[in-house]
């Protein structure tokens, strides 16, 4: 299958591919959930099924675009995350989703290679997509791997393996390209205002930062990007073992903190020297460390997305409850509800990554997204589509009036 993928799988590349290429000119708002705002104190993961695996092919007929299927799998160096969805109007509904933790970067800092069990895990999960992808009849879909197999040794192999074993062709997009699907994933939960605001993603391996202008809820305009090769598991694995006493666990988190300021400050230098006056900046987050800290201060007995999504709170709210886990013991992170044992060892990295880009851009209030790269694809997948199919509709009419 990997010799001869589905057509679907390469109509997918192509589609996702182009649809960047313009950058700020790319498809507007043709594909997105609804934005949802509220402000902090307004109360209100996808599950994992563990079906059987099976390369995916697509529906044999295709049916009209308003109920065709479309997918995106986002392999990070932390999650595997798939995201199903048909369109809606200028939106979309979510009919299917996928998440799970396969630390696919794990060791990868140390050994420059995709660890055996690290792949096997990200395999499964990916067998699980395939299914899904299998079942829901998905007419198009898009699968991108980011930092982890962009550094590793091994990471073409890899690639070459999940094509073998699974049917999914994931392309290996760049930084740059990781940075833009945030964008058009998230934008429309950027808070109203003038002058630029600062989108960014604290991913596994990497954490990507865009400075963008509002243009009246059309993508926004790119004016600058910077990537840096910290993110939770690539930070926690950078710097010494975890103390078990509290000064030990403070030093620890300042030396996390240091790399990562040191990685920013070109892009912080550039940034200001670029600002033709001193505006508010506004900061639009999306990341499991984002959505997890909004949730502990919302305090949530459990995480829940509809309470996240949208949520904007105080900046220096989340830059002190940063500091307060980061001194936390790691017990004392495995009970917080929205955190467990597969995020404990590594929200101490994302708090660091997070306070510091707080610090490097004041700005008075966070806004919180559980959305980006996923969604990034479905929009750009189904505003290619759908311009596929007007022309499609429009040469029909032709047809007829000629006859």
């Amino acid at each position: 299958m990997a010799d001869n993928p589905p057509p679907a799988m390469r109509e997918a590349g192509a589609a996702g591919n182009e649809a960047l290429a313009g950058g700020a000119g790319a498809p507007a708002d043709a594909a997105q959930t609804a934005p949802q705002q509220r402000r902090s104190g307004e109360k209100t993961r996808n599950g994992a099924d563990a079906g059987p695996a099976s390369p995916w092919v697509p529906s044999a007929r295709e049916a009209p675009y308003h109920r065709q299927a479309f997918a995106a799998i986002d392999l990070g160096t932390n999650n595997c995350r798939l995201l199903i969805a048909r369109p809606a109007g200028d939106h979309f509904t979510v009919i299917d989703a996928f998440s799970r933790v396969v630390r696919l970067g794990e060791g990868l800092a140390q050994s420059g290679r995709l660890s055996e069990a690290a792949m096997d895990r990200a395999l499964t999960a990916l067998k699980v997509c395939a299914e899904k992808l299998k079942r829901r009849n998905v007419h198009l879909a898009r699968s991108v791997a980011t930092e982890a197999c962009r550094r590793a040794e091994n990471g073409a192999e890899f690639i070459d393996r999940v094509a073998q074993e699974t049917g999914i062709l994931l392309d290996v997009i760049s930084a740059k390209e990781e940075a833009r699907l945030a964008v058009m994933g998230c934008h429309l939960l950027l808070e109203e205002g003038d002058g630029p605001a600062m989108i960014f993603d604290i991913g596994g391996g990497s954490t990507e930062l865009v400075l963008v202008e509002s243009r009246d809820g059309r993508i926004p305009l790119i004016h600058d990007w910077h990537s840096v090769p910290w993110g939770v598991v690539s930070l926690t694995e950078s710097v010494a073992a975890e103390p078990d006493d509290a000064l030990g666990r403070a030093e620890r988190y300042d030396a996390m903190r240091q790399l990562v300021r040191d990685s920013l400050m070109p892009f912080a230098e550039r940034v200001e020297a670029e600002a033709s006056a001193p505006l508010p900046l506004r900061l639009l987050g999306t990341s499991g460390t984002v959505t997890t800290l909004a949730s502990l201060h919302l305090e949530l007995p459990q995480y829940d997305r509809r309470a996240v999504d949208g949520l904007v709170v105080a900046s220096q709210d989340m830059a002190a409850l940063c500091e307060r886990l980061a001194l936390f013991s790691p017990l004392q992170r495995r009970e917080q509800p929205c955190i467990g044992r597969e995020r404990a060892d590594l929200v101490v990295a994302g708090c660091a990554i997070l306070q510091t880009i707080i610090e490097l851009w004041p700005a008075d209030r966070l806004g919180v997204a559980d959305r980006g790269i996923r969604e990034g694809i479905l929009r750009s997948l189904m505003a290619s589509s759908g311009s596929g199919e007007k022309s499609r509709a429009a040469l029909r009419l032709a047809r007829r009036g000629a006859a």
